[in-house]
């Protein structure tokens, strides 16, 4: 049996006297846990969703300013250039195949959605967690958690925090429950080494779909961004719109046995969905449409493996785009969220959107009062969302004539050191608002959808 101390945990027994002490009450604990990190223990339960935390590698932009001996990492096989820790959906999968799925994490994690707790139709959400390990450094035994940011109502065994809470040691898995009764965006990201955990990668976007979905007396398209009462917040297609940051040094520290002082943090690449324009504008990687049902799903190969679109295979792990498409007229919803540690200052040149909702709460008083508010800039800080929607202008045939067909706006963060992220580049979170033809585009099927996108 392969029982491992890892460094974290050296670290708390060192030092003389407190040696003694701190091994007599901490190495019980160790003795305890089996860990199995060629294994994954068979799934238990019932379950609506199955995730799973492990390391891997993605793609960085490289050739540029940026470019130092820890980008890119002499360690990463090409196209790949990161290390990163992340959340894989593993729903579906055999023990082999999840098993398969070790060094394979992608940024951000799967975007996730569940419908808001009905009490007249009572049903729990669950989703199981499993630990996979990682691979580039199996001397660090971390747990990983759940813990999904700014929920209200959450039983503190659920929650994700470590020390009220549940951790999944390596090889282990641990099935949360939730009552979801706040419609709206949040996040979720791992709670233990929470500082390292979050930058490398464990995070990711969720939100909550309200009761009054399917009133299409309110608006036609029956889909809302809250229990607004009158389809103020009613829209036609939504997108997510996910903010993260990458340390290159803190990335090349972890994959190379380095400690990091994670309080010298410095952004050097600003994501948007996992990805630095122009590779924001790209299509997803291939959907598998039929399982997409509490998140967006992509194809997998027999062994698991995720499918991404040829050409493009330096993607495989950053699967999601950040293309914003409709037809003129149409209203659209944007959900972002911040897990970057820097605010934000997102901006939709040319284009009002009204803020509808801050933090899951919608914009109205307590006495009902309208607080909703229209703007093209949204500041956000460090663990904020926003939901805010848009009406797509008229087409005016401008871009068209280049033979286009779409009428292009720029989504950026106007924080010049987040949207140009290297010498001669804005590669960073930017991506474009495209406005068709009336009927151009057929009603949206699934979050983020993309017109190039490979649908099965």
């Amino acid at each position: 049996m392969n029982k491992r101390i890892s460094r974290r945990d050296f670290l708390k027994l060192a030092g003389g006297a407190t040696l003694t002490v701190a091994g007599a009450s901490l190495l019980p604990q160790f003795l305890r846990r089996t860990l199995l990190p060629e294994k994954v223990v068979a799934a238990a339960g019932d379950y609506d969703l199955f995730f799973a935390g492990t390391d891997g590698w993605f793609y960085l932009p490289s050739g540029g300013a940026l470019d130092t001996p820890y980008h890119p990492d002499s360690l990463a096989e090409a196209p790949f250039t990161t290390y990163i820790f992340g959340f894989r959906n593993v729903d579906g999968m055999t023990d082999a195949q999840r098993i398969n799925q070790k060094q394979k994490a992608q940024h951000n994690a799967p975007f996730m959605w569940l419908d808001q707790f009905d009490p007249a139709h009572p049903k729990d959400f669950k989703l199981q967690l499993t630990n996979l390990g990682l691979a580039l450094r199996p001397d660090l035994t971390d747990s990983h958690t759940l813990h999904w940011h700014g929920f209200r109502n959450v039983i503190p065994y659920f929650d994700g925090e470590p020390t009220g809470s549940v951790s999944v040691p390596v090889g282990r898995y641990f099935t949360y429950v939730y009552r979801p009764r706040d419609p709206g965006t949040y996040m979720y990201h791992c709670h233990v080494e929470d500082i390292e955990h979050v930058t490398m990668g464990m995070t990711g976007i969720v939100f909550v779909r309200p009761l009054q979905n399917g009133n299409t007396s309110l608006y036609p398209s029956g889909k809302y961004a809250y229990n607004d009462g009158d389809g103020s917040t009613g829209y036609d297609r939504e997108f997510a719109m996910f903010l993260s940051e990458i340390w290159l040094l803190g990335h090349w520290n972890d994959a190379h046995i380095q400690e990091s002082q994670w309080y010298d943090f410095k952004a050097d690449f600003s994501l948007l969905n996992g990805r630095v324009y122009p590779d924001t504008l790209l299509p997803n990687s291939p959907i598998n449409l039929a399982a997409s049902t509490h998140v967006l799903t992509i194809q997998t190969d027999a062994n698991g493996d995720l499918v991404t679109n040829a050409g493009h295979e330096n993607l495989q792990y950053q699967p999601h785009s950040a293309l914003i498409t409709c037809n003129e007229g149409e209203r659209v919803l944007l959900r972002f969220a911040n897990l970057g540690f820097r605010e934000a200052s997102m901006t939709l040149a040319g284009i009002n959107v009204r803020v509808v909702g801050r933090d899951a709460t919608p914009m109205k008083g307590r006495d009902g009062t309208d607080t909703s508010y229209v703007t093209d800039t949204m500041l956000m800080g460090a663990g904020e969302s926003y939901d805010a929607i848009f009406t797509a202008p008229a087409y005016s045939g401008g871009s068209g004539s280049s033979g286009l067909g779409y009428d292009a706006y720029v989504l950026y963060n106007r924080r010049y050191t987040q949207d140009d992220d290297t010498a001669g580049g804005t590669q960073g979170q930017r991506t474009e608002v495209r406005v068709y033809p009336s009927g151009t585009l057929g009603a949206q099927q699934y979050l983020n959808q993309h017109p190039d996108d490979s649908v099965a």
